[in-house]
């Protein structure tokens, strides 16, 4: 069992770069008044790069040269993986290629026009680039229709979606960042690995300098009770200040900093520092963490009565994430707590594993450097 487990953690290490950097996600925003359309669409450059292969000297460097040469192939590659419908199909051409710095890297910055049939009525919004490649790519859609803001989470289940000018659901809105932020805990592979870190003692204690299983359930229930209690509070209260643009840190800081909280929670496993109130530690990191989560919502630019509603369900749901994690590992790790698989292969390797994939995190987060290709 214990080569199984080593095996199983040297595997999900081959692509640690992926894991260190966030999900695929494409910036929408869509003014649509009457007949016309205009659109900008912010797509990731790794990921046109991905699709396309804009790289050509494989410096792993793409130019504005290698962007601006195939300009045509990207206006036609998206352009197919977007369609707008008002009265019938309405025809979209690029007017513009610019190029823009997000938290998370170069955007090709696409300016789109189109002509509706109809000057009224429901506009029926098609959105399809990259799921043939990865399931995991989500589009953020911020809407105008005749005046009226929405906003919608784009995905291989709702590729397809009706919006009238009246007004979309308040629900569905809620709903739709619901899914998302439980989406969004259950791919932050750090906000994950920081948790388990802070969990994976609860169910033993030190005794007679060796670690030795808890009594009884409820004794580690409350262990991570108070864990994930304090990181909830923590990550919600600064989650909520930065999504309202009332606090604000460079993403280099933020990411650098929720790589080093995974560097520290490991460590903490091998040499105990904090044995009794690691619930402090999940409430101090946790703050930074909230930080790594605002930054999707704060870059799609709400307005703010829908981002308030937005940053409720992203929430709401990122707790019900934790919660799915929490009630997978509690049983499990209880199971297990008294044998030497859990103690030597999970606790310690695993700490071990979890340590040196936060450190690389880390340095290229904080160097800006790429330690491992993708």
């Amino acid at each position: 069992m214990m080569r199984r487990f080593i095996l199983l953690i040297t595997l999900l290490l081959c692509q640690p770069g992926v894991w260190a950097h966030k999900a695929s996600d494409s910036y929408l925003l869509v003014n649509a008044q009457g007949q016309a359309l205009k659109i900008q669409w912010d797509i990731a450059l790794r990921d046109i790069d991905f699709a396309l292969g804009l790289d050509l000297d494989g410096n792993a460097d793409i130019t504005w040269g290698e962007l601006r040469s195939r300009q045509n192939d990207i206006a036609a590659w998206a352009i197919t993986r977007l369609s707008l419908s008002r009265g019938g199909a309405c025809p979209l051409s690029l007017t513009d290629l610019q190029v823009d710095k997000h938290t998370d890297g170069g955007y090709a910055v696409l300016h789109i026009a189109g002509n509706c049939p109809a000057a009224g009525g429901d506009l029926d919004l098609r959105y399809r680039l990259l799921f043939d490649l990865d399931d995991l790519h989500r589009g953020l859609l911020n809407l105008s229709l005749d005046g009226v803001q929405q906003t919608a989470v784009l995905s291989p289940t709702s590729e397809l979606m009706t919006f009238s000018p009246a007004g979309g659901s308040r629900w569905r809105q809620f709903g739709d960042y619901l899914v998302e932020g439980v989406w969004h805990i259950w791919i932050g592979f750090d906000h994950i690995l920081f948790l388990l870190s802070l969990l994976l003692p609860s169910v033993l204690v030190v005794k007679m300098k060796r670690w030795r299983g808890v009594d009884n359930l409820g004794q580690a229930a409350r262990e991570v009770l108070w864990v994930v209690t304090s990181f909830t509070l923590a990550h919600s209260i600064t989650l909520t200040l930065a999504a309202l643009g009332w606090v604000s840190l460079p993403s280099r800081w933020v990411e650098s900093a929720i790589a080093f909280s995974v560097v520290l929670a490991a460590a903490n496993n091998l040499w105990p520092v904090v044995e009794h109130r690691r619930w402090l530690v999940a409430f101090v990191f946790g703050l930074i963490h909230g930080f790594g989560f605002a930054s999707v919502l704060a870059e799609l630019g709400l307005p703010a009565d829908a981002l308030v509603l937005s940053l409720l369900g992203f929430n709401v749901g990122v707790e019900l994430g934790q919660l799915a994690i929490v009630a997978v590992f509690l049983p499990l790790a209880y199971v297990l707590r008294n044998t030497g698989f859990y103690v030597l292969g999970v606790l310690t390797v695993g700490s071990w594993l979890t340590l040196l994939v936060a450190l690389v995190w880390f340095i290229e987060r904080a160097f800006d450097l790429a330690l491992w290709s993708f």
